[in-house]
């Protein structure tokens, strides 16, 4: 039986989300995940030299109109350029008329607070599962919805080198039950939940 909390190391951290994108570190960041983006979904061996993992697969469909709207951040894996922030990290997702999506990731810090604006958009044939994310010209990232709730009340998304992960609900808190399934669908893909850590909210 899975776990119905988060794991022992889980602590609450302060929560992340990229800082602007016109500053220097951020466009640093950036860059780097957008060149680990580029190893994509082959099977991937794990350190110990045992069989290799199975490609991550996205869910089959995505129906962005149920999709787009605010998100909580639950949970996540740590990134370096993200530790500004203390709490309540969220996204939006709004639909554009040119059939790309405008995101913007907002939360709060020490000293008030942070957000800053991407546009993503679907890679064909995904079923809307598969998102390309770029918050400045011309570097991008993948954004895989990898698990996701029958009434969209949480999702869990990653990449295929399993590299990021996020967990995420339609409010600040989410039921044990949610995040039992939402943590098996990123196990059942071969993400270790240790690294994860929780987002505060409220602060």
């Amino acid at each position: 039986m899975p776990p119905r909390h988060l794991p022992n190391s889980l602590q609450h951290r302060a929560p992340i989300i990229p800082p602007p994108p016109l500053r220097p570190r951020w466009r640093q960041a950036a860059l780097a995940l957008a060149l680990a983006a580029t190893m994509k979904g082959c099977a991937t061996l794990p350190a110990d030299g045992a069989a290799p993992q199975a490609p991550v697969r996205a869910v089959p469909q995505v129906d962005l109109q149920r999709y787009a709207g605010r998100w909580y951040e639950i949970a996540a894996y740590p990134m370096v350029f993200q530790r500004q922030c203390v709490g309540d990290t969220t996204a939006e997702y709004a639909l554009r008329s040119d059939g790309r999506i405008g995101v913007l990731n907002r939360c709060r810090t020490a000293s008030g607070h942070s957000q800053a604006q991407a546009v993503a958009w679907p890679v064909e044939g995904s079923g809307n599962a598969k998102l390309k994310v770029s918050f400045f010209w011309p570097f991008r990232a993948d954004y895989w919805v990898i698990g996701l709730a029958d009434d969209y009340r949480w999702a869990v998304v990653g990449d295929p080198g399993r590299r990021y992960l996020w967990l995420l609900a339609r409010t600040p808190e989410m039921a044990p039950a949610d995040l039992e399934r939402a943590q098996e669908a990123a196990r059942l893909q071969g993400y270790d939940l240790a690294p994860l850590r929780a987002t505060r909210h409220g602060g």
